[in-house]
């Protein structure tokens, strides 16, 4: 095994590459490094069912997934100091993508299959497990085609926030380690202050600035309310999205209670005796709490719908550029025949995975008992949905590390119930038929996006993205799911 006598990326590894230049890894594609071993694939397991617990806790708790793959990337570091020989930084890449798989399939799985059971359709879990299942197959087989676009072709182009981070830590693998021992106390910490707050009650889990008489007046009179969840797992979660990511959500929350919902009730007001749809009550009778349900949230849901049209055009000479770019990449010769850090898994793997998941999802919907027409669109829906999605996801990943998946979902939604509702498709049936194409669709963008990230880090690194890409489609349809709501 040759070693890698630097710890620091090259020079370029950052910014666009000149006219003939280009960008070597730290480890080289000719180097014989241990990339699949018993070892990383074991612990990226381990550290995939841990985390896909936390992932589901955040998702559930605040809609909003808990990015794993940075804690994980240093962990690792801490964990290949428990062996005498080392972990290589090859091994600690594939650690990190299969423990990163936790957030993607989660993220699918919460925003969508709750669904099913507030609206009573009591699905099987063998149902909800396919859902998730057929959702990360065609998230990871989608993406593939596209890695070299995002990855090589565009290099420094995009910035690829969590990537950058995720790769300093494996780099400097000294530093890690010391970051891992922070992590752990940092976790020590934020469990006691939990514990004392959800126990003991110490102090109040949700703070309401009420208690301030001018709060409390603005709340009565203008219906501007103040309020937040003091969890630790809230105050670090700011934290680990980044200041940028923090503050487009503050922002929207800000827009959201302190200007919409005033706006709405000081209109509304003037009509004490009518309601507007879709709220059943007048508006002058609401608090600011039911305008927010009643009006505000679907301003919102709205916005985030016309963001994903917006993508999907934007998305459009992407999706050309990465297939031709593919498509040149076939030509010059055999998937076999490029370089290892240039090699994906075979073309006609993808488009056997392609096709077998179609099957798969045409029997599953069919167990449904819709007619032959709304099975066939449904299909042709989903694979067109997760096909651009996936793009969407892995520009929008690149460029911000947010992944619009509520967007996306909404739009499968409104979409889908607009056409399938022409061909007669109603009902409990509908409800399932529909939140089963956008629990598909969500998993496939969220595991998509998750994905781009590992290979533009195995990229910077030297991994090798066939190996990459093998772990992340077993993983993507094994990782445990988060159980149904109680």
């Amino acid at each position: 095994m040759s070693e890698i006598k630097t710890k620091s990326l090259p020079e370029n590894a950052y910014t666009p590459l000149k006219a003939g230049e280009q960008y070597k890894p730290l480890v080289a594609a000719g180097d014989s490094v241990k990339e699949l071993t018993l070892r990383s694939v074991g612990w990226g397991v381990f550290l995939c069912v841990i985390f896909t617990i936390a992932s589901a806790y955040s998702g559930l708790k605040v809609g909003q997934v808990m990015e794993a793959a940075i804690p994980i990337s240093i962990l690792v570091i801490g964990l290949a100091r428990l062996y005498k020989r080392r972990s290589t930084i090859l091994e600690n890449v594939i650690m990190t993508g299969i423990g990163g798989v936790s957030g993607s399939v989660v993220a699918g799985a919460i925003f969508t299959l709750p669904a099913l059971y507030i609206l009573k359709l009591d699905p099987h879990p063998l149902q909800t497990i396919f859902i998730c299942l057929a959702g990360g197959c065609l998230g990871i087989l989608f993406l593939i085609p596209l890695r070299r676009y995002f990855v090589r072709e565009t290099h420094g182009q995009f910035p690829y926030p969590e990537a950058t981070a995720i790769t300093e830590v494996l780099v400097t693998g000294e530093k890690g380690g010391s970051q891992a021992k922070l992590l752990i106390e940092a976790t020590l910490i934020a469990g006691v202050y939990d514990f004392f707050v959800t126990t003991f009650s110490v102090w109040k889990e949700y703070v309401d600035f009420q208690f301030i008489p001018l709060v409390k007046t603005l709340a009565l009179r203008a219906k501007v309310v103040f309020s937040f969840d003091a969890i630790a797992f809230i105050l670090g979660l700011g934290y680990v999205m980044g200041l940028r990511s923090s503050m487009i959500l503050c922002a929207g929350g800000f827009l959201a209670n302190f200007v919409l919902v005033p706006l709405i009730w000081m209109i509304g007001r003037h009509f004490p005796d009518s309601a507007v749809y879709p709220a059943a009550a007048a508006i002058s009778q609401m608090s600011a709490s039911q305008i927010f349900r009643s009006y505000v949230r679907f301003i919102g849901v709205g916005a985030i719908a016309a963001a994903g049209i917006f993508g999907i055009i934007k998305s459009l000479k992407i999706v050309a550029g990465s297939f031709a770019i593919a498509v040149r990449a076939f030509r010059r010769g055999k998937e076999n025949a490029l370089e290892r850090t240039d090699r994906d898994i075979p073309v006609m793997t993808l488009l056997l995975g392609v096709i077998f998941s179609a099957v798969a999802e045409v029997l599953f919907l069919a167990s449904l008992g819709p007619s032959l027409a709304v099975i066939v669109l449904g299909l042709i829906l989903s694979l067109i949905f997760s096909f651009f999605f996936a793009s969407v996801a892995a520009n929008a990943i690149a460029t911000t590390a947010r992944n619009p998946v509520s967007g996306m979902t909404m739009l499968t939604i409104i979409i889908s119930c607009v056409i399938l509702l022409r061909f007669g498709l109603s009902g409990t049936t509908g409800m399932f038929f529909i939140m089963a194409i956008a629990g598909m669709v969500c998993t496939a963008l969220s595991v998509s996006g998750q994905t781009i990230t590992d290979l533009k880090t195995g990229y910077w690194i030297g991994s090798t993205p066939a190996a990459q890409e093998k772990v992340k489609g077993i993983l993507a349809t094994s990782c445990p799911r988060p159980k149904p709501p109680s």
